[in-house]
């Protein structure tokens, strides 16, 4: 897993030199997509509804192509079946991104739990270390969730 983590992040969403606002968004929206889906596989079931709702969550809120939409979903898919270490894939995206980066990505992963109305446990204590591992607040890891229950 963690191979295949680090050579898309060297693929994808490695930072050149002097990196446009558009390309640095463009990483954030990747790194995003695949914490996404390893927050679906919490639950060790994803249905039909989940990816649909993913893929529907990357294309309306981070505009991805659909090559990129396929690169991405392939690659979590292929990862879906091994073990998943949180801080590795964390202490990846501490090295690349600033603290409003991180509490977007933890905005975002509630958005996708809080997707189909149900907040399961174990989506909430993925959500909760992913954001203690990207050291981002408590206040901010609340804030973010309600902000994104209240559909602020």
């Amino acid at each position: 897993m963690i191979v295949a983590i680090k050579r898309f992040f060297d693929n994808q969403l490695a930072s050149p030199a002097e990196e446009s606002a558009a390309h640095r968004e463009h990483r954030l929206q990747l790194a995003s997509a695949a914490l996404m889906f390893e927050l679906l596989k919490t639950d060790r079931h994803i249905d039909a509804r989940e990816t649909d709702m993913l893929r529907h969550v990357l294309e309306t809120t981070f505009k991805l192509g659909k090559h990129e939409l396929d690169d991405i979903i392939t690659l979590a898919e292929e990862e879906a079946s091994q073990a998943v270490s949180l801080y590795e894939f964390t202490s990846l995206v501490n090295e690349a991104y600033e603290y409003a980066d991180k509490v977007l990505l933890v905005e975002n992963l509630w958005r996708l739990a809080l997707a189909d109305d149900h907040l399961d446990k174990y989506e909430e204590q993925m959500i909760r270390k992913t954001a203690d591992l990207l050291y981002v607040s408590h206040s901010d890891f609340i804030r973010s969730k309600l902000r994104v229950r209240d559909g602020a």
